[in-house]
């Protein structure tokens, strides 16, 4: 028997309809898979813990019954969408589209995974009525070479050629924005076609973007490539996913083709034939969102069709070997120059969301075994590694997230630059030594997006790296984020009608990392200082929390706010964010907070 459809559809879709920024919530820790539900579930005036054992597996197990029989697929899914309109998930055509684009895929999922009645009322009920284990712990196998010695880094010698890399992430380009539409629609997102007009006192889509839930027009993402194609040169790009917009109710696989194909000749475009870009895969580039099936899965319900597509939109960058592996798990790796390598992870192989590893989440296409086997070879060869990925591995399930920590540790010398995007917020996070957990030894550097979703200004990032010399430590030594600040975009200069766009908008510095901070360098060591330079003085932190932003907050983050964000810093590993969850008495809050994301 299998968990119900109906309990699954929910905890699927909700964060479909959620927000980019943490939410709090209140329940007791657990399985964040099963705890994002039971706090949905008590936000829709649902009590499960009134049911018995008994009549909950009785239910469960009924439903599973019905889904054995391919017939009654079409019953349960309209059983599914009527559930979402009754309970106001959403507007009827949005619970309607959702659930017959999800319906084959999870189902299939569903059925071919080995999830119990009892394991679903485990956590619905309460302990007695079962244990609930989807996710049990795995590890990888790491070598048996000893790990060489660590150096602690140091700076290069004045004068040391540097490497310009810029790095793109999450540009949600929505090829349906429509400017003067509502910017305060009943959708999960707004600023669209369908969007309606702004009623009285109700902002309207701008030319070049919109504070709300709005994703961005082409326009924008055309002046934004327009404007570094002008401001190189780049040595090489980092760009980590997401190319369509938030309307995952309504997607399909041509259109999500369609976006890839436009934005990645777009960006061989402005940036010229001689700049090579690194892509990653991002949780949106697929249809369902987050439907990502390992390699085990074939044929129509397989992935082939994206990375297929990929690999023939992205030849001009890739090398014959790096395509092989992005056909067969959207991942690869690639020597950027002598000395130096680039692992592209599919962090889609560690979401929560990823509903393929209910079936198995046992470390998903051998990836991380896979990058293991890179590091080992890297480190024979005297080589450094920058990895780059989606989704940032402390928000990853805890066996992969945990392994990935592990491998860090062991490649600290080796691994010295970690990339991700995926929170539209510019943040990081925080790697220590396993043996005491005080000593740090990497960053996750977690850029801002380019879409505004959600109140947000666009933005991107630019890393300056230790050059290309003999002996370089291809550490990052500052980064600077740019943005378009839309409240002058969207008016001309001199002219105060607020409906006049800026022809020539201008992207301008936001900050320099070693400049607002004060920091002699953007090392481990540096980071972690300032997270004890935010405990003791609010006001670097409220700098931080209005950066984190990209310049657009509406108000300071003080006390629980404060305490929250500083665990999600430190927390490279999920189960840290656990523990500093616990430590700080916040019952599991913490933990949803970091997972609640629509991104």
């Amino acid at each position: 028997m299998r968990f119900s459809m109906i309990t699954c559809v929910l905890v699927l879709m909700w964060p479909l309809f959620g927000s980019c920024h943490p939410v709090r919530g209140s329940v007791q820790p657990g399985l964040l898979f099963m705890q994002q539900f039971e706090m949905n579930s008590l936000q829709l005036g649902l009590n499960w813990r009134n049911l018995s054992c008994a009549l909950c597996q009785t239910a469960f197990t009924m439903l599973d019954i019905a889904l054995l029989a391919d017939a009654n697929e079409e019953r349960v899914a309209r059983m599914v969408g009527e559930v979402c309109i009754r309970l106001h998930l959403a507007d009827e055509q949005v619970c309607h589209d959702i659930t017959e684009l999800f319906r084959d895929d999870f189902i299939r999922a569903l059925q071919e995974s080995l999830l119990w009645p009892t394991e679903a009322c485990a956590v619905l009920v309460g302990p007695p009525c079962g244990k609930f284990d989807i996710y049990a712990p795995w590890n990888i196998t790491l070598p048996k070479v000893p790990k060489p010695p660590v150096k602690p880094p140091s700076p290069p010698k004045p004068g040391s050629p540097r490497s310009r890399v810029l790095f793109l992430t999450d540009i949600h380009w929505d090829h349906e924005y429509k400017v003067g539409s509502s910017a305060d629609c009943k959708d999960p997102l707004c600023c669209r076609n369908d969007s309606g007009s702004p009623s009285w006192r109700r902002r309207e889509a701008g030319y070049w973007g919109t504070y709300g839930k709005c994703d961005l027009p082409l326009q924008t993402v055309e002046n934004l490539l327009e404007h570094v194609g002008r401001t190189g040169p780049w040595d090489w790009v980092y760009w980590t996913g997401d190319i369509p917009a938030h309307n995952v109710w309504s997607q399909t696989r041509k259109q999500q083709l369609s976006e890839l194909t436009i934005i990645s000749r777009l960006i061989h475009k402005h940036l010229g034939p001689n700049v090579t870009v690194y892509p990653a895969v991002g949780n949106h580039e697929s249809t369902p969102v987050n439907s990502f099936p390992p390699p085990f899965v074939h044929g129509n319900r397989s992935s082939a069709w994206l990375y297929n597509s990929m690999a023939e939109e992205w030849t001009p960058w890739l090398p014959e070997q790096a395509l092989k592996t992005l056909r067969y798990g959207g991942f690869y790796t690639v020597e950027i120059q002598p000395g130096l390598r680039v692992i592209s992870l599919n962090m889609n192989f560690c979401a929560l969301e990823n509903f393929w590893l209910m079936v198995n989440s046992t470390d998903p296409a051998n990836q991380l075994q896979w990058l293991v086997h890179i590091l080992q070879a890297s480190e024979d060869k005297g080589e450094k590694v920058h990895i780059i990925g989606h989704i940032p591995p402390g928000l990853c399930l805890s066996s992969w997230s945990w392994n990935y920590y592990h491998i860090v540790n062991r490649y600290e010398s080796t691994i010295t630059g970690q990339f991700f995007g995926h929170t539209h917020l510019d943040e990081f996070q925080m790697f220590y030594d396993e043996a005491t957990m005080t000593r740090p030894l990497g960053v996750a550097f977690i850029a801002p997006s380019v879409t505004t979703f959600v109140n947000l200004n666009p933005g991107y990032r630019v890393y300056f790296v230790d050059g290309n010399y003999q002996g370089s430590s291809r550490l990052v030594l500052d980064h600077e984020t740019y943005i378009l600040n839309l409240t002058e975009a969207n008016q001309s200069p001199g002219n105060h009608r607020a409906s006049v766009p800026d022809p020539n908008p201008k992207w301008t510095l936001l900050y320099r990392a070693t400049e607002a901070y004060g920091l002699p360098s953007v090392f481990p060591s540096d980071w972690d200082g300032l997270l004890q330079t935010f405990i003791k003085e609010d006001q670097v932190f409220q700098k931080f929390w209005y950066l984190r932003h990209k310049g657009h907050i509406a108000e300071p983050c003080t006390e629980t706010c404060k305490t929250t964000l500083l665990c999600l810093l430190r927390s490279g590993r999920y189960d840290e964010l656990q523990q500093c969850d616990l430590l700080n008495y916040f019952e599991g809050d913490l933990v949803l907070a970091a997972r609640k994301t629509l991104c």
